[in-house]
C-alpha cells in the first residue's frame, strides 16, 4: 500500500515565552528557532519513520527546499511536490513554558495548489492505496471526493478546524480528532464527554472510524459499536507542537500493517509522547526503532 499525504510544508519560527501573548500585550522571546513544519509535511515523515511507503504532495516555494531535503532523508518521496516562486508557508509558533503552544499561519505556496495538479498527482495511485489529509491547504472536499472516485482509503485529519457543513464526511473512512475538533464535528460543546462525542459521531457515522487523540489523557478509538483505548505515558514535556501529526503517523502506520487497535493506539501514543520531549515538530518525530525497543 502507498501512502499519499497531499498537505502543507511550513517553516516554523518558534519563540519560547513565558506565556501566550495577550491582546494588547509584547513579550520577550527567551529564545527563538527556525525549524521544519507544516502538518502535512510532519505527518509524512512521521508515517516514513514509522515504517510506511510515503510520497508527499503539495506546492512548496524556492525558501523551502531544505525542508524538502529533509523529508527526503527521512524516506519520504517528494517527485510529485510542486514548486512555484511565491514565497513558502510559514508558522508562527509561541511555545509557553508549560509546552504548550499558539500558532498563527501564513499560508503562502500551500494555499496556491490547483485542482488540475490534484488530478496529475491521482494519476499515480488507486484503490487499496491511502490518502492523508490536513486542512492546511485548499480544495480538501475535491481532494476527498476523487480519491473516492478511485476507492483509496480517505484519513482527514481536520486541523487547522473546517467548516464540516461543506465537506463530503461520509467519503472520509477514518477521523483523526483532537477533543475540540471531534465536539465541532458531533456538534456539541468543547467540554462533552469524550464518550459522549464518540457515541455522537459513530451515531451518524457508523461505517466510519473514529481516533480522538485527547493528550496526557490517551487516545480512543471508535468505529460503530466497536471501541478501545489507551492511556499515555507520563513524559516532562517540552514542545507539543508535533505530537498529534507523530501520532497519526503510527497510528496509520500500524494499522496499515493489521496491527489490533489497542496496539496501535499505545504504540502511538507513546510516539506522541516521545516527541514532546523534543523541540520542533518535523525533529521530535521518533524512529520506529524508539517505539520498538530495538
Amino acid at each position: 500500500m502507498k501512502v499519499l499525504v497531499y498537505g502543507s510544508i511550513n517553516i516554523d519560527l518558534v519563540f519560547s515565552v513565558e506565556h501566550i501573548v495577550r491582546p494588547g500585550e509584547t513579550v520577550a522571546s527567551r529564545h527563538f528557532e527556525r525549524k521544519a513544519g507544516g502538518k502535512g509535511a510532519n505527518q509524512a515523515v512521521a508515517l516514513s519513520r514509522a515504517g510506511s511507503d510515503v510520497w508527499f504532495a503539495g506546492k512548496s516555494g524556492p525558501d523551502a527546499q531544505w525542508i524538502v531535503d529533509l523529508m527526503q532523508k527521512s524516506g519520504v518521496n517528494t517527485d510529485l511536490l510542486c514548486r512555484t516562486d511565491s514565497p513558502n508557508g510559514q508558522a508562527v509558533i509561541q511555545v509557553e513554558h508549560k509546552a504548550q503552544n499558539a500558532i498563527i499561519l501564513m499560508p503562502g505556496s500551500n494555499a496556491k495548489i490547483t485542482t488540475e495538479e490534484i488530478d496529475t498527482v491521482l494519476e499515480h495511485f488507486g484503490a487499496d492505496d491511502c490518502l492523508v489529509l490536513q486542512n492546511e491547504i485548499p480544495h480538501i472536499a475535491y481532494l476527498i471526493e476523487k480519491a473516492w472516485e478511485k476507492d483509496m482509503f480517505v484519513v482527514f485529519n481536520p486541523s487547522p478546524l473546517p467548516d464540516f457543513s461543506a465537506l463530503p464526511l461520509d467519503k472520509v473512512d477514518l477521523f483523526v480528532l483532537n477533543e475540540i475538533e471531534a465536539a465541532a464535528m458531533a456538534g456539541m460543546d468543547s467540554d462533552a464527554d469524550y464518550e459522549a462525542v464518540l457515541d455522537a459521531l459513530a451515531a451518524t457515522w457508523p461505517q466510519t472510524e473514529f481516533v480522538l487523540t485527547a493528550g496526557s489523557a490517551g487516545a480512543f478509538y471508535r468505529m460503530d459499536d466497536i471501541s478501545a483505548y489507551s492511556s499515555s505515558p507520563k513524559v516532562k514535556a517540552v514542545d507539543t507542537t508535533g505530537a498529534g501529526d507523530t501520532f497519526l503517523g503510527y497510528f496509520l502506520t500500524l494499522k496499515n500493517e493489521m496491527r489490533p487497535v489497542e496496539d496501535c493506539l499505545c504504540d502511538a501514543c507513546l510516539a506522541a509522547s516521545i516527541a514532546c520531549t523534543r523541540k520542533g515538530a518535523m525533529p521530535s518525530i521518533p524512529e520506529r526503532r524508539e517505539i520498538d525497543g530495538d
